[in-house]
C-alpha cells in the first residue's frame, strides 16, 4: 500500500483515537481505570469522541491503548454490540508506547487507516460541545490534502473550562498558525481534535532503520506540527462552541457544574 500517494480530496471515512497514557494528572481517578473511561456527562469520554466521528460519516476508528488496555477492549467490544458496529472499532495494543505520532504512524503502518486523503485524530479524552455546526465537518470542509498536511481544531481560551494557561497558538490574518512565543499569552488553545494527511507522515522517525524491520518510533505529533509549520501547511480551524479542557479531577467537577448551568455558553452566542 502506497501510505503517501497523491489521493482524492474526500470527507474522512477512518479516524485514529488516542487512548494509551496513563492519565497521571488525573489521578486518583485514574488508578483503576484508564481516563478516556472515565464518565462525564453520563457516559465515558470515549463514547462522547465515538458519536461524535459517527455523526461525522467515520466508519472506522482505530483507537491505540497501553495502560489498562483489556478494560478499553472490553468496553469498545460491549458499545460495538449495543451500537451494532458503528463506528467500526479496532484497538491497537502498544506493548510500548509509542507517543502520539508513533501512535499513528503504527496505525498506518499496520494499513488500518484506509488509503484516502486524510483521516481524523481525536484525543481520547476530547470533549466539546458543536455549535452551530459540527466541528468535524468544518475541519473536512476546510482541509484540503493539496495545500495542506494538517488542520487543528483550537478552542478560544475565553470558552475553554478548565485550566488553558497561556494558550498553544496564535494565527495571524492569512490563516498561518505559529506557535507562542516564551512569556506570550496567545488566545488559542488546542483541543485535542485534528484532520491530517498521510504526507504528514513523510518525515517522521522510524525505528529498526537497516534492520530489514522497519516499524514507527516514538515521537509525539508536536515534531510533525512544527516541520507542517516550518513548511507552512498547517492551518486550524477556530471552534465554535464550548471546550473542556480534562487535565485533573477539579476539571471534571467545572465540566459538570458548567453542563448544568441553563446559562452556559460561549459570549453573544
Amino acid at each position: 500500500m502506497d501510505l503517501f500517494g497523491p489521493r482524492p480530496r474526500t470527507s474522512p471515512t477512518h479516524a485514529m483515537l488516542l487512548a494509551a497514557g496513563f492519565g497521571r494528572r488525573m489521578r486518583p481517578l485514574t488508578e483503576q481505570t484508564a481516563k478516556p473511561l472515565l464518565v462525564v456527562a453520563g457516559q465515558p469520554l470515549i463514547d462522547h469522541a465515538l458519536d461524535r466521528l459517527d455523526a461525522a460519516g467515520v466508519e472506522a476508528v482505530v483507537v491505540n491503548a497501553h495502560y489498562r488496555s483489556a478494560d478499553l477492549d472490553r468496553h469498545l467490544l460491549a458499545r460495538s454490540a449495543r451500537r451494532t458496529g458503528r463506528p467500526r472499532t479496532t484497538l491497537l495494543h502498544e506493548p510500548e508506547l509509542l507517543d502520539t505520532g508513533g501512535g499513528v504512524l503504527a496505525a498506518m503502518t499496520a494499513g488500518l487507516l484506509g488509503d484516502a486523503a486524510s483521516f481524523f485524530v481525536v484525543n481520547g479524552d476530547s470533549f466539546w460541545l458543536d455549535g452551530p455546526r459540527p466541528a468535524l465537518a468544518r475541519l473536512a470542509e476546510a482541509f484540503n490534502p493539496a495545500r495542506h498536511d494538517v488542520m487543528l481544531l483550537v478552542s478560544r481560551i475565553p470558552w475553554a473550562v478548565g485550566e488553558v494557561g497561556a494558550g498553544d497558538f496564535a494565527i495571524d490574518a492569512d490563516g498561518l498558525v505559529r506557535r507562542r512565543d516564551e512569556n506570550e499569552i496567545v488566545p488559542y488553545v488546542y483541543s485535542g481534535v485534528q484532520i491530517v494527511s498521510p504526507n504528514l507522515f513523510r518525515r517522521a522517525p522510524i525505528a529498526g532503520i537497516g534492520t530489514g524491520s522497519p516499524r514507527a518510533g516514538r515521537f509525539g505529533m508536536n515534531l510533525l506540527w512544527d516541520q507542517a509549520i516550518g513548511a507552512g501547511r498547517l492551518r486550524a480551524v477556530v471552534h465554535d462552541g464550548p471546550w473542556f479542557h480534562l487535565s485533573r479531577p477539579s476539571d471534571i467537577v467545572a465540566t459538570e457544574r458548567a453542563l448544568r448551568d441553563p446559562n452556559f455558553g460561549p459570549p453573544n452566542t
